[in-house]
């Protein structure tokens, strides 16, 4: 996943060769994410979020498509719903959300338990005590807005030359390796484990950060992506 062309980060101010170019694309859209907490390409994820009481689940990412639909049990054994038993909605369309909406009215003789009955669907969810569902599919923007990989852009080029150190630094810092202009060419590998995508306050660059304050989604849920 890369929020803009090793073109548009070259034009940014990006140097080296289009292998490093898109290192530091990487990295820049590893920030956006952590920033803005949105997904700005179509990209398969499993979220699980809480059950509203009218069955409304919230989802906090634009929704693209779902697949399954699962209870969260405590046996942790419930089978998927059918498509039947829930419609989708998503902000690409205006005036809507994205979010999974449980069908708590209606039965399907078909299904064991949400037969008409045994009280429909209604009966079958309060059976389980539905207090969370995982929710599959295919979740973030149909493509990348041109705000977002300008930002990305300037943003890669801005980390490339934060991270270029001086000679001095250079000197004392055994694990850098840098070439004749100061680039740095080599990191030591730590074994540091790596951790979940978190919110982050700031992408480290002012101009990113104004580019990209429309698309703040500080209402998510979801830490880890």
């Amino acid at each position: 996943m890369a929020y803009c062309s090793v073109d548009e980060a070259r034009t940014a101010g990006c140097t080296g060769t289009d292998a490093e170019v898109a290192g530091w694309i990487a990295a820049a859209t590893e920030r956006i994410t952590r920033y803005t907490q949105q997904l700005f390409e179509p990209t398969p994820l499993v979220i699980v979020a809480d059950v509203a009481p009218d069955g409304t689940v919230l989802l906090p990412r634009r929704v693209r498509s779902i697949t399954t639909v699962t209870p969260v049990v405590a046996t942790d054994d419930a089978p998927s719903l059918p498509s039947s038993a829930w419609r989708v909605t998503s902000a690409d369309v205006l005036g809507a959300v994205d979010a999974v909406h449980l069908r708590w009215g209606g039965y399907d003789d078909l299904i064991v338990g949400a037969e008409s009955y045994n009280g429909g669907w209604r009966g079958l969810f309060e059976s389980w005590g539905l207090e969370q569902a995982r929710v599959s599919g295919e979740f973030g923007y149909a493509e990348v807005p041109f705000l977002v990989a300008q930002a990305c852009a300037l943003l890669a080029a801005h980390i490339q030359a934060g991270a270029a150190p001086s000679d001095a630094d250079a000197q004392q810092t055994p694990g850098l390796d840098v070439d004749d202009e100061g680039n740095n060419v080599r990191i030591e590998d730590t074994d540091a484990m790596a951790t979940p995508v978190s919110p982050s306050s700031s992408t480290g660059s002012t101009q990113a950060d104004a580019l990209l304050i429309g698309f703040l989604n500080r209402g998510s849920l979801i830490g880890g992506v």
